[in-house]
């Protein structure tokens, strides 16, 4: 009897758009350190890769050589600010619920994988009402790996029982592809998120443009029951 299927998803970008939030906590920071804002229509490209890397680009962006000492210093700040925004205006994307439990009913355990520290990813979920829908919710912490490593990823497979060769995963940039490349699992592109590559240039083994699309591709691929 083939093992219990696992599905295992990014977050920010992928379940949740997060990027309000993250583009609050980046203009906080800058404005501490007298730059400007960035406008929002310039800041979706600079969301994804964790908080530190998106500190990087926006002083990038403004032209302003930091130091690492200068970076720590600020991410602190982030976090403080982040943590007390964190679910401010982040709404899951459409469909999500609905799909998770869709998910689950066809037998499958549900992951999260991402590089948003675990306490900030459990607490965005729980004000979410998602956080039990998963039986992971792993960061960069967790393990003390972080995506494309794929022992991020199979880590948090090992955790919850599951098997890779029965594992798919869902993501929204080039970093969630080589992850799953790396750990040889099949991966969905979503259309949207966060991202400077074109959907094209991600080269995912399938993409969606809708979460609610997950439950019967996954029938179609073989991972679980067909509609």
């Amino acid at each position: 009897m083939p093992s219990q299927p696992t599905i295992a998803f990014d977050l920010d970008g992928t379940l949740v758009d997060t990027a309000p939030d993250l583009m609050a906590a980046l203009n906080f920071v800058l404005g501490e350190a007298g730059l400007a804002a960035i406008e929002d229509a310039q800041m979706r490209n600079l969301v994804g890769g964790g908080a530190r890397l998106m500190i990087e680009r926006g002083l990038a962006r403004h032209r302003v050589p930091a130091s690492a000492s200068d970076v720590d210093r600020m991410l602190e700040d982030f976090l403080r600010f982040y943590e007390k925004h964190i679910a401010d205006h982040s709404r899951p994307f459409p469909g999500c619920a609905e799909m998770l439990d869709a998910l689950t009913a066809q037998g499958a355990r549900l992951i999260v994988v991402t590089n948003k520290i675990e306490r900030y990813s459990v607490q965005l979920l729980e004000t979410l009402a998602l956080a039990d829908k998963f039986s992971v919710i792993a960061g960069p912490d967790t393990f003390g790996v972080r995506k494309p490593d794929p022992g991020h990823l199979l880590k948090a497979i090992e955790r919850t029982g599951g098997d890779p060769a029965r594992t798919a995963m869902v993501g929204d940039s080039i970093t969630d592809i080589n992850t799953a490349r790396a750990a040889r699992v099949p991966v969905v592109a979503v259309s949207f998120g966060y991202r400077n590559e074109t959907i094209e240039e991600l080269a995912a083994d399938h993409v969606v443009d809708r979460l609610g699309e997950l439950p019967a591709l996954f029938g179609r691929i073989g991972l679980l029951p067909a509609h």
